[in-house]
């Protein structure tokens, strides 16, 4: 027989841009939701409506332990993140906060667990990516059912040159900006995704990699999007990646005696990864990323996105003085 489709769900991480995507499609599929939030400004954020906001701790395990035994819900969805990826931070969010919320739903007989993980642990060199490991491989020995879903890059995180361009300023590309292809998903289509999760027995003992829809793009056929939906000339600046290993070894030097040093060499080779590293599928076969075999999801493209980033930008740009 199939299983019945849950109508209660708990969202961790409900404050962050994806979890709120995930409550509002929750609210909207007619979902009972909890979203569990780390304070009382996030509480109040409107995305959140429609849900029983909570504020807990996810830190402390006696706290999320009594938020779960309160609302017992059938679903848990867990879109907890790093918001560094420094290696303290990545251990206490990443893996810690997401083993209080497993031991917590495993005692509430939480029927379903799901969690957001990041297509990039496929090659596993930073701390954060060891911490979402490392969390991924205990949800997969627990007795709950488990899904594990594996994103490729997010619409905000291509968007950080916006401003820059408008600005009149280039584009800054690594090498010659054709190093590294994604197939960017955005919020609302992860969400949709994410949700569809729920209700779908295939999806369950499973990770799912996904996308956006395709082609994949380059980080300079990004930029060239950017200046097309600004109506400017392309012009784009190149950064050596070697500057990533220069940074993170002059700055590693000082890792063992000060915390600060060690995580600003840790964003070098965050920095670095993502100026090398495709966001695609692992080909098992090839070893090799595959914009072919990576899947796809959604209708909202890029394209779309930096459009309205543009338009907003112009809308927010103060008029010029009168003469």
């Amino acid at each position: 027989m199939p299983e019945a489709t849950p109508n209660s769900v708990c969202v961790a991480g409900a404050s962050g841009t994806i979890g709120r995507a995930v409550v509002r499609e929750c609210v909207a599929r007619g979902y009972a939701v909890t979203a569990m939030v780390r304070s009382e400004t996030a509480a109040a954020l409107p995305e959140l409506a429609g849900a029983d906001v909570r504020v807990v701790d996810v830190s402390q395990q006696m706290d999320v332990s009594l938020a779960l035994s309160e609302v017992t819900p059938q679903v848990v969805i867990s879109c907890l993140a790093s918001r560094t990826g420094a290696p303290d931070d990545a251990r206490a969010v990443d893996l810690d906060a997401n083993m209080h919320l497993l031991i917590a739903s495993e005692s509430q007989a939480v029927e379903h667990f799901v969690l957001l993980s990041a297509i990039c642990v496929q090659r596993p060199h930073l701390a954060f990516q060891k911490a979402k490991l490392e969390f991924e491989a205990a949800l997969k020995s627990s007795v709950i059912a488990h899904t594990i879903v594996r994103p490729t890059a997010f619409f905000k995180s291509l968007s950080g040159q916006v401003k820059r361009v408008m600005a009149g300023k280039p584009f800054l590309i690594f090498g010659d900006g054709t190093l590294t292809r994604c197939k960017p998903i955005s919020d609302a289509d992860l969400a949709r995704f994410i949700v569809g999760t729920l209700a779908d027995p295939k999806a369950r003992e499973a990770v799912l990699p996904i996308g956006g829809p395709g082609p994949a793009i380059t980080l300079k056929q990004q930029g060239e999007l950017i200046f097309e939906a600004a109506a400017k000339e392309p012009k784009f600046k190149s950064v050596p990646v070697g500057l990533f290993d220069w940074a993170a070894r002059i700055i590693g030097l000082g890792a063992p005696f000060s915390k600060w040093c060690a995580e600003k060499a840790e964003y070098a080779l965050i920095a670095k990864y993502y100026a090398t590293q495709s966001m695609l599928l692992l080909d098992p076969e090839t070893g090799e990323y595959s914009a072919e075999k990576t899947p796809e999801f959604g209708k909202e493209t890029l394209r779309e996105h930096y459009e309205q980033l543009v338009a907003q930008e112009l809308s927010d740009a103060p008029a010029p003085a009168s003469a």
